[in-house]
This record gives C-alpha cells, structure tokens and sequence, in this order.
C-alpha cells in the first residue's frame, strides 16, 4: 500500500481539518483516529479525511495510516513533523498569508533548471523547516497555474509518448485524459520540500488558465474555436474533474464538503464514479445564461473565515459568462455570493480577496483591454481586429470585463466602510498572480472623499517558478510609466469605455524573476513582503510594503495612475 501523493492538509478551523490524499488502490485512509475510505476516479484513488475533535490555538501532529500501516512520514525524513494547527482565539488577530503563482515543475536537465531559475515556494519550505513553529505561515494560497496542461516536460512526453497509436486525434503535445492531468499534480506536488510543506500548512488553491489550457475562456469566439478541436471535450472533462478532485474540494468546510451532492454521488458510487464526473464537467463547463443563478455545487468561488480577518477567493476562469453582453468575470448569483460574504456584520480587521488574475494592472494596460473590450464588443473588422488582439495579447483580465471591473471596485468601495458601530477593515487587499511580475498597487476607491475607511492594495506575486522573457520585462517596466498613464486615460476616456470611479498609483515592484510573498495581518497592521530565493534555503527581500501607515513605506518610487 502506498501513498502516491499527499498528505496536503487543507482548510483547517479550530476544532476540524481535512486532508486529502492520493493512494496506489482501495483503502481505509486514518488520520488522529478519524477516517475515510478512498473513491475511484478513472482507475486511480483519492481519499478526504475530515479530522475532527481538535483543540483551539493547537499544534497537533499527526501520521497517515493506510488500512492500519503508517505511510506518512517516510522512515527517515529529514523535515519536522507534519503537524495540523488548529484557528482560534488565541491566533484570532494574527494571520500570515503566503501567496504566488505561475509554477513551473521542477526539472531534471541541469540546462533546463539553470533556464528556470530557483523555485521560490520550494526555498521557502527550506527555510520554514529550520525555523520556528511561530514564524511558519498561517495560509499557504495558491493562485493558478499549479500545473500546466499545454507546457510539457520532458518526462511528461516521455510518460505520453505512443499513445497516438490508440488516440491518433490527441495532440503530441498537450495532455488530455484524466490520468494524465493526474501525473502533472504528482510531479509538482511530490517535491519533498513542498510536500511537508503542503502536509502542515493550510493550502486554499485557485486555477487559472495554464491548469487547463492557455487562454482558457477568454472569451465567446475563442470558446467556439477551440470546441471545434476533436479532443477538446476529452480535455476539458479532464481538466474540470482533476480540479475538482484535487483542488477545489479541498476548499470547502466540513460541513459544505458534506453537503456537496457531487462529493456525495462519488463517495456512493458503486466501483469507478468516472462516469459521473463526465456528466458533472460537462455542466461545469457551461455558461449560465444571463439572470440564471449559478447553483452552489457549480461554484468553485470559496471563502475561509480566518480569526479577525476573511479570505474570498474568487473563481476567475471557469465562472466567466464570455458568450453573451455584458462579459462578466463572474455571473450574476455568484458576485452576490461574494458580495454577502465580503460585506458580513461583524468587527473584521482585514477583508482579503483572492483571484488569480491581477484586478489592477499598469494603467496602460487596463486602458487597452477596456479600449479592446468595446472594439470586440462592435462589428465588422473593428471587431474582428480587437478579438485577434485579445487572444493574441492576452487582453483578458479584469480590465477587460467592464462590468465586472466597475462591480470590483463598488464591492471594495462598499467593504472599506464601518460597519455600524464597527470600524472599517484596516485593509481590503486583492492578492493575484498571472502576469509575469509582481507588484504592489494602492487603491482609491473613495475618488478622494475623505472619512474613515479601508485602505486597498492590489497584491501581485508572479512567477514562483517559470521564466520571464526578456521583452516582458522592458514591456512592464514601460507599461507603468505615468507619461502614458496620462495618455491612454485620456484616450479612453474620449473612447466612451466606462469609468469606475477611482484611482491607484504603484506602490512596490515591477520586480521580476521567480518571488514569492508573504501578507502578513497583526491586529490592524498589515505588511506585504516579496522575496526571491538566493540559494535553496535562503530568500532575500525584494520588496516590502507597509499597508497601514499614513504612506505606504517602500524603497521603489510610487507611479500614480488613474482610472
């Protein structure tokens, strides 16, 4: 018996924690004497352990039994023990946040590694493990791009190779079936570094577009594009239910993994749930049409109650309505799922939001894919024009859902207010990945009206672990400069593209190479942090920003901007 994957400890209160594995066959799966048996998905198997009966503001560590012989820890591992450690009111006011995107498998070329560079999650799980329990991240968030379908490895190629002979219509250089996605996950999630690291600190996760392929669902046309490729519903079954199982269930509380009737179908079925899966990805996978609610099985959007402060992370790749106008990065039913939960009663020292694509970008950038947005939106070759320069340039993130966008800023406009006889959040911060560098970014949703409210940031950590070309580095350097700040605004502006009402200036960055940071929230103070790794086990600080002072204290000069 043998533990293929995992442990990965998951979303963790003060009483109950879930841990997700992945074993060789059948089995009973225990964790501190609690258990579950494993489910069957295309011939391979995975198990939910929902570990209850835990103590508040508590370190407990725990093994991994499979039909009662311990998996986990190996004989002899080199790290500290996996441990489950436990929110309450001891920790209420204290949260570290760990965040990136964008990484990359590590590869076993030496010229190929040397081309990557040092993997910032993998240093930093060196370094955490000689360090004190008090220094070790409360939230490990995950932003997309975990894996990616259509950048192949080496060895991946190597795992594929032949299959034409049985599915000639497959690509030789894109991954499609189930199992295969299956062995993407073993390989970024079995370095042994991350692998402690997942199985002792409390992982939410997202995906973006590389979990799936690249570009995903940017827009109407390209959907109708691809779903003309004659492996692509193998694909897209694949991706959405290797998700499910790996990622998103993870997501959910005790009790909403309980009464997920998709989660429950697989656990009852009888041998190999496959099938169902089949059905439910092709359901994932369609838009809901305009005013019809998104049901709350079809939602991967999640929120984390974390002591004083909230974690929203939002789904901004398969929640997108691309086939109709407005464009929506989300539909209707889930924004106001969101926005219930981001505006809850109750004393909240910080309201964090989590999406994997950045929601403000260099003002350049935005203004073009709100300019592009509208030219899509026309006909004939204007039109045609701006939807070749959408997918080409990838204009597809927040900026270009204008609607979605300007709902953005009134629900952080809405969130950084008192909430009755309570203060308003000290911050509401966007945390991001995708773009291929990182940033900090501080928002004024409040068009210069003074009074008592949040301060917000956009948070922006990418890669952790890729590469970077050389002309992504001169284009986001140019990109942020005031001077064409002013003129794409004003170029938009007599475009007619709609306003929403605020301005934001650059704080921190652009910083590039792999990075990752680290939120770190203490009562009403909050402090992001970007490091990039020096050595295997060291990181230096790239950039540090203090989000709750009277300025924003960092070594990089800020670029205003306006929207």
């Amino acid at each position: 018996m043998t533990l293929l994957l995992g442990p990965v400890l998951r979303h963790v209160d003060d009483t109950s924690a879930l841990v997700w594995v992945q074993t060789d066959r059948r089995s009973r799966v225990e964790v501190l004497g609690c258990g579950a048996d494993t489910v069957e998905i295309a011939g391979l198997h995975y198990a939910i352990v929902v570990v209850t009966g835990l103590e508040p503001d508590t370190r407990t560590p725990y093994e991994v039994h499979l039909d009662g012989e311990r998996a986990w820890p190996p004989p002899s591992s080199p790290f500290p023990a996996s441990v489950i450690p436990t929110r309450g009111p001891a920790s209420a006011s204290r949260q570290r946040i760990v965040f990136g995107s964008c990484r990359y498998v590590k590869l076993a070329d030496p010229r190929q590694a040397r081309r990557f560079g040092l993997d910032a999650l993998d240093a930093y799980a060196t370094r955490m493990a000689g360090r004190p329990h008090e220094e070790w991240p409360t939230v490990l968030l995950l932003l997309g791009d975990q894996v990616y379908a259509d950048e192949l490895t080496p060895q991946t190629r190597r795992r594929i190779a032949g299959r034409g002979r049985r599915r000639p219509e497959w690509p030789d250089d894109e991954i499609v079936s189930f199992e295969e996605y299956s062995g993407l996950y073993r390989d970024t999630w079995s370095d042994p570094e991350v692998r402690w690291m997942l199985s002792t600190v409390p992982t939410a996760m997202i995906f973006d577009d590389h979990d799936v392929r690249d570009d995903w669902n940017t827009s109407g046309t390209w959907r109708a594009q691809v779903a003309r490729l004659p492996w692509w519903r193998d694909r897209i079954r694949a991706g959405l239910a290797s998700y499910w199982i790996h990622q998103h269930l993870g997501n959910l509380t005790p009790a909403e993994l309980d009464a997920d009737p998709d989660w429950q179908a697989v656990r009852a079925a009888d041998g190999d749930a496959w099938p169902l899966l089949v059905e439910r990805a092709d359901r994932w996978d369609r838009e809901t049409g305009e005013g019809e609610a998104r049901h709350k099985d079809e939602r991967f959007t999640f929120c984390w109650e974390l002591g004083r402060s909230r974690l929203i992370v939002i789904d901004s790749r398969n929640g997108r309505i691309v086939e109709t106008v407005p464009r929506k990065m989300v539909s209707d039913a889930e924004f106001d799922w969101i926005t219930e939960r981001a505006l809850r009663p109750g004393e909240l020292d910080h309201l964090v939001l989590g999406t994997s694509i950045p929601w403000l970008l260099p003002q350049v950038i935005s203004d073009l894919q709100a300019a592009v947005e509208k030219g899509a939106n026309g006909r004939g070759r204007v039109a045609r024009a701006s939807e070749f320069l959408r997918q080409e340039a990838d204009l597809e993130h927040w900026p270009a859902f204008g609607h979605s966008f300007a709902r953005m800023a009134e629900l952080i406009r809405d969130a950084s207010r008192p909430r009755g006889e309570h203060p308003a959040p000290a911050t509401v911060s966007v945390l991001s990945g995708d773009v291929h560098h990182s940033y900090a970014a501080r928002a004024d949703v409040h068009d210069g009206a003074g009074g008592d409210h949040s301060r917000a940031y956009q948070l922006t950590c990418s890669p952790v672990h890729n590469i970077v070309p050389g002309f992504m580095r001169v284009l986001f350097r140019v990109s942020w400069s005031r001077l064409l700040a002013r003129l794409s605004t004003g170029w938009t502006r007599g475009s007619g593209v709609r306003k929403a009402g605020i301005t934001w200036e650059r704080t921190a960055g652009p910083l590039f190479g792999n990075l990752i940071a680290t939120l770190d929230l203490d009562g009403r103070r909050a402090t992001c942090r970007f490091e990039r790794p020096r050595t295997a086990s060291t990181l230096d600080v790239a950039a540090e920003v203090e989000l709750t002072p009277e300025r924003p204290r960092t070594g990089e000069p800020s670029v205003p901007a306006a929207r």
